[in-house]
């Protein structure tokens, strides 16, 4: 199973990451804390200090069209906030 899908990069993260040393992920819906932490350790080499977790529920979507209503809906995905320690930080951009 991999716990990790992707590192959240938006405005508000940013902010938080100045801040707070905090880094935002979307990880997998049935992965816990200690889960998070451990695959976050292993593949950032960074000291976890806390990790905090919400599932967000997807929402329907609908949209008038000349071919009539589309419908749809947004997927469900879990997200993690991780608190780093101090003097600690992650570099996304490193590799591009």
């Amino acid at each position: 199973m991999e716990v990790i899908i992707k590192p959240l990069i938006t405005e508000k993260m940013t902010a938080q990451t100045d801040k707070f040393n905090r880094y935002g992920f979307v990880v997998n819906r049935m992965a816990n804390k200690i889960e998070i932490k451990k695959a976050i350790e292993l593949q950032y080499g960074v000291s976890v200090q806390e990790v905090n977790t919400m599932i967000y529920m997807g929402k329907q979507k609908v949209r008038q069209t000349k071919k009539g209503l589309q419908q749809g809906r947004t997927n469900h995905f879990k997200k993690a906030i991780v608190t780093l320690n101090s003097g600690e930080a992650i570099d996304f951009f490193s590799n591009i």
